[in-house]
Order: structure tokens, then C-alpha cells, then sequence
């Protein structure tokens, strides 16, 4: 027994469970060469943007009250915008998450009498009330913003023939989101997505074509903003913190798409003028400069869970072998129990909270109930190790994160653990 193995046993992983994780990880080792390829490659991204607009500690200082004048966080939007190939970006500790930075870009350049069209189909549950699919106090229905969308075929190739019919005079903004949400559809790739931008832009050459890019940011070496996308939105506890940055959201795109979400965030003759970065800055800098390598720790655990799960014979999107474009590992159990230990198994694997045991619950925003485990640092940090799914068939685990590779690699062992303890699964 190796010192290794005898540490993950003291660690509640059987021998039986080790070996046979060990045996998939010994053919992944080439696929984690090239993910730490694209990593270099970010990392030297992000980088030349830092260098490029010389970063310095006079940049990290806290400003308060109304936020004018902060050098730091004028420089972080720069920052940004210089790594995403963008004219302009809004980086902000006021955008409390994915879901309202989304909701802020929508909002800012949608008007009464607009269409907002999807094509890719239903977007992520939590948007539903910001569009008034749902209703909900102040969507976008309620202030006259009516929503159309093209489901994918079932190859799960885009409708261009619905897309084309879609398209009307009303339609002023195209929402695409690059991950699966709570589908069991493939992510998008940034080259699919320029596909589809380039194909809408052909019929309406002024839609705004806005990519939720949650998830997806530095797991290829280009962002959908290099095809064509006049904003892509995010997450700053997602991927781009790097697990650092406390809170917070970023919309990167053209100026003028940029300058509407500023003001809505805001208010009107406000802007980017205002907003205090409260010493967060330090956090969001070296969050974003951590991030290619801590994204990579990420995919290779999404990519081993793939492997595993799918060898013991659970169906899973991405399959093992599929290219990855975002950091979500979906894996389908096809009754609540399994969906349970999984997430169990995640929860007792990390750092913080691993002896509370998770359970659904009905969770704001969500149409069934969810569970989800999370022992994070920073609470509902999904680039760090975490797995989520809603109590309904197909009853897929939602599987994303880790801040290192290590870590992410026991999460994943202790997540089988918990199903061979439940016995719903027999190695």
C-alpha cells in the first residue's frame, strides 16, 4: 500500500473504491496534458492583460462611499476586457451573482416592445422569472418585453429554419447560453456559438447576441466574445474568481452594450462613475490571475468523473471522450437515491461543513426541489467543489468545480464511496 492510498483510506475511501479510480485515472493522463496546454496558454492570457495595463498595488486599495476615481477598479475592467478581446467590461462587487448580472445586461438593453429570442432552447431555471416565463415581480414581461425561443433539434443540433422564422422586426436581443443549465444537452462551443451569431446577424445584422458564459470561461484557449458575441456575462465566484473573489459579476462586450448595463446597475447619468470596490480588489486581481490553473484542476475532475461514472454504466454529458467547453460534469442516476448519495458523498469530501449531510429542499427560483452540497469558502462558490440537481427524473447530478485537482479527485472518489455504502452501485 502506498503512502497515498493509506492517506485516502484513513479518509474513508476502501481499497476497492481506490483501485478502481486508479485504474481510470492511468488512461487519462495524455487528455490532462492538454487541459494543463490550455491552461499555460490562459494563464499567459491573463498575464499580458495584467502587464499590458500595469498592474500595481496602488490599484488594490479599498474605496468607499460613492467609488469615484478608483484607479483599481477601472483597472481590473480593463483587465478584463483586454483578456476577453472586448472594447469594454463592467467588473463589479454590486453584481450579487450569475444570475443578476444576466438579469442587468437584459434589462439594460431590452426596451418596452422588444423581443428577447433564444435559440438554444429553454435558458437556465433562474431566469425564467427575470424573462416572466414564470412570473415574477419585475421581469421583463411586466414591462413589456415579450420572449420567443427555438428549442434544439432532437440531434441537438441548432433549428436554423425556426431561428430564421423567429427573427422579426421586434427582435432587438438573442440570449445564448453556453452550458447546459439543468438540461442534459451538450455545452456550446465558442466556434458553435459564432456560428449561430453569424447566422442571426445574417438576417438582423443590429440583434445584440449575448452569451451567458457561465461556467466556460478558460476551458478553451478563445471566449465567445472572439466570435462575434456583443456580450458575454459571468460569474465572479464562478471560474473567473478563482475561487478568491468573495462576490460579484462581469459583462464584457462592445462600449455601447457596456454603458447600458453600467447605467442600469446604477442609475441614469450615474454609470461606471460609481461603485465602491470595498477592498475586494486584491481578491478579484489575483482571483483572475489564478483562474486558468485553478479552471484546469476543475475540468480534469469533471473529465474523471465522466470516465468513472460512465464505466460503471451511467449515462453522462459530456461522455468521456466529448470535448469540453464549460467545467459541468452531468451525470444521470435515474432515481433520487443515487442522486442523493452522490451529492452526499461530494459534501462529506470538503473542506468546510463535510460532516453536515445534505438534503432537497425547495430552493427560490426552482420549480422542484433541490439539493445540493456545497462546503465552500465562500457560499455558493461553484468553482470551488460542489454538485447540485433537482428532485425529478431524470434525477442528473450536476457536478462542477474544485480549486485544486486533488481535491476535486476525492470528491469525486468519495462520492462513489457513498454510493457503494447505499448500495447502488456494486464495483
Amino acid at each position: 500500500m502506498s503512502l497515498v492510498s493509506e492517506q485516502y483510506q484513513k479518509m474513508g475511501i476502501s481499497e476497492a473504491v481506490y483501485q478502481y479510480c486508479d485504474q481510470i485515472l492511468e488512461q487519462l493522463k495524455d487528455r490532462f496534458e492538454t487541459i494543463d496546454q490550455t491552461a499555460e496558454f490562459n494563464q499567459m492570457k491573463v498575464l499580458n492583460a495584467m502587464r499590458k495595463n500595469q498592474v500595481s498595488d496602488i490599484h488594490f486599495a479599498a474605496t468607499t462611499g460613492y467609488g469615484y476615481n478608483d484607479m483599481g477598479r477601472e483597472t481590473l475592467e480593463q483587465v478584463y476586457a483586454d483578456t476577453f478581446h472586448t472594447e469594454a467590461a463592467l467588473v463589479r462587487p454590486q453584481i450579487a451573482c450569475g444570475t443578476h448580472a444576466l438579469a442587468v445586461a437584459l434589462s439594460a438593453n431590452l426596451r418596452p416592445g422588444d423581443e428577447l429570442l433564444s435559440p438554444v432552447g429553454k435558458p437556465y431555471d433562474t431566469l425564467e422569472e427575470v424573462i416572466g416565463i414564470r412570473p415574477s415581480i419585475g421581469s421583463l414581461r411586466e414591462y413589456g418585453v415579450t420572449y420567443r425561443q427555438v428549442d434544439l433539434l432532437n440531434n441537438r443540433d441548432f433549428d436554423w429554419d425556426g431561428i430564421r422564422e423567429a427573427i422579426n422586426e421586434r427582435t432587438k436581443l438573442v440570449t445564448i447560453q453556453r452550458s447546459k443549465g439543468y438540461e442534459t444537452r451538450p455545452t456550446l462551443s465558442p466556434r458553435q456559438i459564432g456560428d449561430l451569431i453569424r447566422f442571426i446577424k445574417s438576417i438582423k445584422p443590429d440583434v445584440i447576441c449575448m452569451v451567458d458564459n457561465c461556467y466556460g470561461e478558460f476551458v478553451d484557449t478563445v471566449e465567445p466574445s472572439d466570435f462575434g458575441a456583443d456580450m458575454i456575462v459571468g460569474s465572479l465566484i464562478k471560474n473567473p474568481g478563482g475561487g478568491l473573489a468573495p462576490i460579484g459579476g462581469y459583462i464584457c462586450g462592445t462600449k455601447a452594450c457596456v454603458e447600458q448595463c453600467a447605467y442600469r446597475l446604477s442609475a441614469p447619468g450615474l454609470g461606471q462613475e460609481v461603485g465602491a470596490s470595498l477592498g475586494v480588489l486584491p481578491s478579484f486581481f489575483q482571483g483572475f490571475f489564478l483562474a486558468p490553473t485553478v479552471v484546469a484542476g476543475a475540468l480534469k475532475g469533471s473529465i474523471f468523473a465522466a470516465n468513472l461514472y460512465e464505466s460503471l454504466g451511467f449515462s453522462v454529458i459530456p461522455n468521456s471522450t466529448e470535448p469540453r467547453y464549460d467545467i459541468i460534469q452531468a451525470i444521470t442516476f435515474g432515481k433520487p437515491e443515487g442522486l442523493i448519495a452522490f451529492c452526499q458523498g461530494i459534501q462529506a469530501a470538503a473542506p468546510v461543513d463535510s460532516h453536515v449531510t445534505p438534503e432537497p429542499w425547495e430552493m427560490p427560483g426552482y420549480d422542484a426541489p433541490v439539493i445540493m452540497a456545497a462546503g465552500a469558502f465562500i457560499q455558493g462558490s461553484s468553482i470551488e467543489l460542489s454538485a447540485d440537481g433537482p428532485l425529478k427524473p431524470p434525477y442528473a447530478a450536476y457536478f462542477q468545480g474544485g480549486l485544486t485537482w486533488y481535491h476535486a479527485k476525492y470528491g469525486i472518489m468519495m462520492s462513489l464511496q457513498k454510493l457503494v455504502d447505499a448500495g447502488q452501485v456494486t464495483l
